[in-house]
């Protein structure tokens, strides 16, 4: 049995008699799990679950952190700060993975599509499909490694190193099956990516290790998998993340299409390329911890959902879905992104304090309560810097929260990050990272 899709979920909780569509679906104790399972793969669930971990610590019980929240204002002043260097004149684009490709002032992306004559429709497939396998492949590479362009010579690291690396093996064709199309990402390609295949584009060696290699080259053949699954999401034969484009298009009928559903359709269809321990009833719940806070009464009670490269990932799916005509809205419903460069800006400001028992020189894990805290606190902190960043800016609503991000608070994290702990700047904790979540 397949997981209802959580906007029918959503549409069935909130519907009544006089509502204008009814989703007809009869609760039995056969698909009553899967219901509340399904609830869980939405952007409201990680706003609601992070919600209640907030309310945890802010009341006394954590043994991991305090919060000083008057220092938001200081986080505030911080990030409004570093906004207005990067963007003198407030035009802020959304935080995605496109924001990486222009590294170093070129933008790469641009020069590839402009070389490739296609229609609209085929190169806005080309750049879901990079950007998919792109924001897969960006989690925590670690303080060791660097990507050294072959093209400029020019060294990167980090996130940026991983986008260009991505990049650059996308245009030499080793996402694709077919010489001839070999700006395409398909689903037989991903089933023969391996970790060696990865180092060698990657520049990986014993001098310049990649966190996680292993890890990644999993979880894009998983991809692979759940590509070839779904063929009325990603066409056959081969199967694309691109032909998403098509299946949004067809859906749209010329409306815009709510980035929750965006989210939502990721999330059903990619939940189990995630290498999440948490399994209710056989379906993988996708990046999610446990958090003795939230108590739910149902079978998925301390489970905080946290979908950071689903999110990640509809947040870059924006442009290339608007050069194709499909225009995506309600960007406010999706939440702030719970990773270390957003958590360590709280953290190194004093608005989440660690207690004094925390080894900070010990990785924690990734699924362990103390990082899952962390995480959710990062979410429903963010969403109270919002309208304080606003206010400094003199903006309104037009600063989305993906706007503030990429101004922002993922750059103020780096660099404070770089000022107190020079000269690469590790987060304030670390994370015993797989390169697939954090």
């Amino acid at each position: 049995m397949r997981l209802p899709h959580p906007e029918d979920v959503r549409k069935y909780l909130v519907s009544d008699l006089d509502a204008p569509y009814k989703v007809r679906m009869t609760i039995t104790a056969e698909n009553k799990s899967a219901v509340q399972i399904a609830a869980l793969r939405s952007a409201a669930a990680v706003r609601e679950r992070c919600a209640m971990v907030h309310r945890f610590v802010a009341d006394g019980h954590s043994s991991h952190f305090t919060l000083d929240e008057a220092r938001l204002e200081d986080v505030a002043d911080y990030v409004a700060q570093v906004t207005r260097e990067a963007y003198p004149g407030l035009d802020i684009p959304y935080h995605s993975r496109w924001r990486h490709f222009s590294v170093g002032g070129r933008d790469r992306w641009r020069e590839l599509a402009a070389s490739v004559r296609a229609h609209p429709m085929e190169r806005a497939r080309m750049a879901i499909d990079l950007v998919t396998v792109s924001v897969l492949l960006d989690a925590g590479a670690g303080d060791a490694w660097r990507y050294r362009e072959p093209a400029t010579g020019l060294s990167f690291s980090r996130s940026e190193g991983l986008a260009v690396a991505s990049l650059d093996m996308f245009r030499g064709g080793a996402f694709s099956c077919a010489p001839e199309r070999p700006y395409q990402v398909d689903d037989a390609a991903l089933a023969e990516i391996d970790a060696a295949k990865l180092a060698h584009h990657f520049g990986v060696n014993d001098a310049n290790p990649l966190v996680g290699l292993d890890g990644r080259a999993a979880l894009l053949r998983r991809l692979g998998r759940a590509l070839a699954e779904r063929g009325e999401l990603f066409g056959c034969a081969p199967a694309r993340p691109g032909n998403l484009v098509d299946y949004f298009a067809s859906i749209a009928g010329g409306e815009t299409i709510p980035a929750a559903d965006v989210l939502a359709t990721l999330l059903e269809s990619l939940a189990a390329i995630w290498p999440s321990g948490l399994v209710l009833d056989g379906f993988a719940i996708g990046d999610a911890g446990r958090h003795r806070a939230v108590r739910t009464g149902d079978a998925t009670s301390g489970i905080v959902p946290f979908h950071k490269l689903s999110q990640w990932l509809t947040f870059s799916l924006i442009e290339p879905l608007a050069a194709a005509g499909v225009e995506v809205g309600g960007i406010e419903e999706l939440t702030a992104l719970p990773e270390y460069r957003n958590g360590g800006l709280l953290i190194d400001i004093g608005a989440i304090c660690p207690r004094g028992g925390i080894d900070r020189q010990r990785r924690h894990e990734v699924g362990g309560e103390l990082v899952v805290e962390w995480r959710a606190l990062t979410v429903g902190l963010m969403d109270r810097l919002l309208p304080l960043v606003r206010d400094r800016l003199g903006l309104g609503a037009e600063l989305t929260l993906p706007r503030m991000l990429q101004g922002g608070t993922w750059s103020a994290g780096r660099k404070i990050a770089r000022e107190l702990r020079p000269p690469d700047g590790p987060p304030p904790l670390l994370v015993a990272a797989d390169g697939t979540v954090f």
